[in-house]
């Protein structure tokens, strides 16, 4: 058994089953054309193992089909829908990348892309009440 995703006339998809390849190419569940196999181990162009490891088995189509995301035929490739006009989707991923690299991880600083400016603004973690000497 297979997982397998119905993409409709946009290349989006709407509905994920799992199925034997034959059943689905038997066209009894419409045009086999629009019934892409998908992995459910597979995200952002990485193949992760039962324990959740990444492994060495290759990443069928970046990332595990999801109702909404789009199927990108250039890079063969399984998108989540486009979060901002100015990213690109990153054909090794298939995820979104933004034009300007995120900074990197602070503890206490989360960051948020505005699109208007084009940049990453900083947006400081709530005050945690169980660390009362936090400014």
């Amino acid at each position: 058994m297979s997982y397998f995703a119905h993409i409709d006339e946009n290349n989006v998809v709407d509905q994920v089953i799992v199925a034997d390849a034959d059943f689905v190419n038997s066209g009894v569940v419409g045009d086999p054309t629009h019934w892409i196999e998908t992995d459910p181990n597979v995200r952002n162009g990485v193949h992760y193992d039962s324990q959740g490891q990444p492994d060495n088995e290759p990443a069928l189509r970046k990332h595990y089909a999801v109702m909404g995301y789009i199927y990108d035929q250039s890079i063969d490739a399984f998108v989540p829908p486009k979060p901002f006009d100015s990213w690109h989707v990153n054909a090794a991923t298939g995820s979104w990348d933004s034009p300007v690299a995120k900074p990197p991880a602070q503890d206490d600083v989360r960051y948020v892309w505005d699109e208007a400016d084009q940049k990453w603004n900083q947006l400081p973690l709530p005050h945690d009440p169980q660390q009362p000497n936090q400014i």
